[in-house]
């Protein structure tokens, strides 16, 4: 894996756990307000701050996608995880995984150990 490559996981990894946070308080204060308190609205502040990290997390995912390489479905579902509630945390873990793949693989290739 290139720097670039690195880069760009890491950025998606980095925006991918506010994003979920920022979705999760959204849909809970929007529930608090249609059920228990009707003049609880923060939406004109939380919108805008989740509409931001939204508009980050697809930038840098097309981005990701774009280095990466991966396939459509992979693609897409790191997409997906952007559209579910508490999505962000399991993009977050996936991609730690897999850039922690990647560099026991480049280590492992600097070493001269070959697959079995």
């Amino acid at each position: 894996m290139d720097l670039k490559t690195a880069s760009a996981i890491r950025r998606l990894r980095l925006v991918s756990v506010p994003e979920g946070i920022s979705w999760i308080i959204l849909a809970a204060c929007t529930i608090i307000k249609y059920t228990v308190a009707s003049g609880f609205d923060v939406a004109p502040v939380l919108g805008p701050i989740h509409g931001v990290l939204f508009v980050l997390y697809v930038i840098f995912w097309a981005d990701a996608w774009n280095r990466t390489k991966w396939d459509t479905k992979t693609g897409l579902l790191y997409f997906a995880y952007s559209i579910i509630p508490g999505g962000g945390f399991v993009a977050e873990r996936r991609l730690r995984r897999e850039a922690e793949d990647a560099v026991i693989a480049a280590r492992a290739r600097n070493e001269g150990v070959v697959n079995a």
